[in-house]
């Protein structure tokens, strides 16, 4: 009997995620006509994803933060993509964008918003950190997607379109000291509550929580500067309190176990956006990468004390250790 139920249950599974597959399969017509609007798209998911839409047709407005990011998407794609600067800390720069935009979109409306820049750094434990370290990466991780997204919001409640926030698995639990994961809670937030806000003007507001890929983000260079940095700025009481010993580990951490971790296919990101910016039923959230799926998300449902404990067996000691 136990084994009848076991393949029933199995059974139930598998219907249920080809029901969901089927259901998802459909795309939004007149693509041609239809603007999105990617933020960040130097490098990384934004920059693939700008070249992607581009491809499947979109009249993609792709913001970068760099000249040279500019003339490198123009080379890539289609004369269809248009580029533009933007610096998502600056009011002046979201409301020249969203003018630009409400140019070029008129009656129709601008149909998605991808929320895709941000950065990682500063990051350390929080007693090495300052508020302006924390303003700095709120600015643009947190704060620059609200001011995007509001900058361009009555345009997408007019195409009745989406809106498309990229957090991560650490918007969803907390590992590290510092203001990402402070960033990435917010996303969260931001995203829940003006996802029930847009329900009776149509619009669709979705998250993509990605898991550990190999972007700036997780860039071993960066990080690597990053906690060195932040380390010589010290006060030497500090120092002490961490030991010399922990700054070596630290950074063998970002050099050995980082950079195995990342996952390179950052097409299963990109297309998760993709889905979310032109499937006629997106889903609400999406989780791209193994680790995402089977280990921080589960271990986001966990009682504090069991991750408590799970994060601290694997946490570098420091020199003065509590007795």
């Amino acid at each position: 009997m136990s084994n009848v139920m076991y393949l029933y249950l199995l059974g139930l599974v598998v219907i249920y995620y080809l029901y969901r597959w089927v259901r998802e399969l459909p795309r939004v017509p007149d693509k041609g006509n239809k603007y999105v609007y990617i933020t960040g798209c130097d490098s990384g998911f934004g920059n693939l994803l700008a070249r992607h839409l581009d491809k499947k047709g979109f009249r993609v407005i792709a913001s970068c933060f760099s000249e040279r990011g500019e003339e490198d998407l123009k080379k890539a794609c289609s004369s269809n993509l248009i580029t533009t600067h933007l610096d998502v800390r600056s009011k002046d720069s979201v409301a020249k964008v969203a003018a630009m935009i409400k140019d070029k979109v008129g009656e129709r409306g601008l149909w998605a918003v991808v929320n895709n820049a941000g950065v990682s750094v500063p990051s350390a434990p929080c007693d090495w950190l300052t508020i302006d370290d924390y303003k700095s990466m709120l600015d643009v991780n947190l704060n620059g997607v609200i001011a995007v997204t509001l900058s361009v919001l009555p345009l997408i409640k007019k195409a009745r379109g989406r809106v498309v926030n990229v957090a991560s698995v650490f918007g969803r639990i907390s590992i590290t000291g510092g203001p990402y994961t402070v960033s990435k809670y917010g996303v969260e937030a931001f995203n829940d509550s003006l996802r029930l806000n847009m329900v009776p003007f149509g619009v669709k507001v979705l998250c993509i929580e990605p898991g550990f890929f190999k972007t700036n983000v997780t860039d071993a260079t960066i990080l690597t500067n990053n906690v060195n940095m932040l380390w010589e700025r010290l006060p030497k009481e500090t120092q002490d309190d961490y030991g010399t010993e922990y700054l070596k580990k630290s950074l063998a951490v970002i050099s050995d176990k980082v950079s195995k971790m990342t996952d390179g296919d950052l097409m299963k990101v990109v297309s998760c956006m993709e889905h979310a910016v032109s499937a006629v039923r997106p889903r609400t959230r999406y989780s791209p990468g193994w680790d995402a799926k089977l280990f921080w998300l589960p271990l986001s449902y966990m009682p504090s004390c069991f991750t408590d404990y799970l994060i601290n067996i694997e946490a570098i000691p420091i020199a003065k250790q509590e007795q």
